[in-house]
């Protein structure tokens, strides 16, 4: 397991710390040949021979930082380097490279062991050469390895920082492009909707009324009278383009109201809708009547609005979505028993789902059908949201036969 988030090193410092060890070697070999050192021609094999060993284990794939190829190549590269520290004084040196070696091959719980380990044993070479005891030659090694460790965790810690301002930059790059389409999804559809109203509540209703009053005039004329065809003829003219209109409220409809009614629309929703722990139950009251298009929109978004402030908000166990149908109205309330909130001041109260349909479009919604929304909550307590919106008076069958 590692205990460390393994940050590229760029070439460029491979390279240096590569000149830096073989320089530091060939000095070793140069100095203990020029100073006539006992054994000094093996001092230059020792040093040959690490050389070797390093340039091996930076060629080979497999000595990757947190492996144990790249363990065992440490302890290979270690043992050598003691015997040549065991040989030369001058191969004190080599021990900084090898700190910055432990930090970057080996996680840290190993790094920083091997690192102390190398800085004594670079101290023990320095008094067993019988070279002078000063304080410098102990504060030497270990500043060198405090500067290494401080180095490569720093740089760690950068490198950290960066990625995870990287994969913020994406989140939210992404998140904004969901936004985007969320948005337009819900301009789509709040302008099909609106359309729908349109024509429901002008077009259709205009012509529903125009076939009405012909259809009173077709029965107060006669029936061989040459203005009766033409009565009948226009009746049929705006039958037919009623006929049409609807089909375009159809056609505007919301898709989960395509195929089905507006309670089982609510029932498709209750089932969808999941959250960890949360369980949402729906229940229709009353006798179900026939609803205009505007009204099943207006329900079926206050209900898709609700549940998603309360998958969101809430933290509900429960929720329950109720219908109930009366003799002057209909009513939609949804309660559940989350968190709660301030009513004005909570999350929940301005906040738009992924529709775009938060409490203030909902209230907007209910004026604009002559309904009321309500928003019962309070911190701890659960929230309940009803709608209501009064039924609408049906058409007079004919309009014109009392005054006949």
């Amino acid at each position: 397991m590692r205990s460390r988030t393994h940050p590229p090193v760029p070439a460029s410092l491979r390279l240096c710390l590569h000149a830096l060890l073989v320089g530091l070697l060939g000095l070793a070999a140069v100095r203990a040949v020029g100073d006539g050192t006992p054994h000094a021609g093996v001092v230059v094999v020792i040093a040959c021979l690490m050389a070797a060993a390093y340039a091996a284990g930076a060629l080979i794939p497999a000595v990757r930082p947190h492996t144990r190829a790249a363990a065992v190549w440490l302890a290979l590269l270690g043992g050598v380097w003691l015997v040549l520290l065991a040989l030369s004084p001058d191969a004190l040196w080599v021990a900084f490279p090898l700190y910055f070696l432990h930090l970057h091959l080996l996680p840290t719980r190993w790094a920083l062991p091997a690192v102390a380990a190398t800085a004594g044993a670079a101290i023990a070479s320095y008094v067993r050469h019988g070279q002078v005891i000063t304080p410098g030659s102990f504060i030497g090694p270990l500043l060198g390895a405090a500067v290494a460790v401080a180095t490569v965790l720093g740089y760690d810690a950068l490198f950290r920082e960066s990625e995870r301002r990287r994969e913020l930059i994406e989140e939210l790059v992404s998140t904004r492009a969901e936004l985007a389409e969320a948005e337009r999804t819900a301009g789509t559809l709040a302008e099909r909707e609106r359309l729908a109203r349109e024509i429901h509540d002008t077009l259709a209703q205009g012509l529903s009324s125009i076939q009405l009053l012909l259809r009173a005039a077709e029965r107060t004329l006669p029936s061989d009278a040459p203005a009766t065809a033409h009565v009948r003829r226009a009746r049929e003219a705006a039958q037919d383009n009623l006929a049409e209109a609807r089909r375009f409220v159809r056609a505007l409809t919301p898709p989960d109201l395509e195929h089905g009614s507006l309670a089982a629309a609510l029932a498709r929703l209750a089932s969808r809708t999941t959250a960890p722990g949360l369980m949402v139950k729906f229940a229709i009251s009353g006798s179900p009547v026939e609803l205009p298009t505007p009204y099943e929109v207006a329900l079926l978004r206050t209900a898709q609005s609700a549940l998603a402030n309360t998958v969101r908000h809430a933290a509900a166990g429960r929720a329950e979505l109720t219908l109930s149908f009366m003799d002057t109205s209909v009513s939609l309330d949804v309660v559940d028993d989350g968190r709660g909130f301030v009513p004005g001041r909570g999350p929940a109260a301005t906040d738009d789902d992924a529709g775009g349909f938060g409490l203030p479009a909902m209230r907007a919604r209910a004026r604009s059908l002559g309904g009321t929304l309500s928003v019962e909550s309070a911190p701890g307590e659960g929230t309940a949201v009803a709608l209501t919106l009064p039924l609408p008076l049906p058409l007079p069958a004919r309009p014109e036969q009392g005054a006949a």
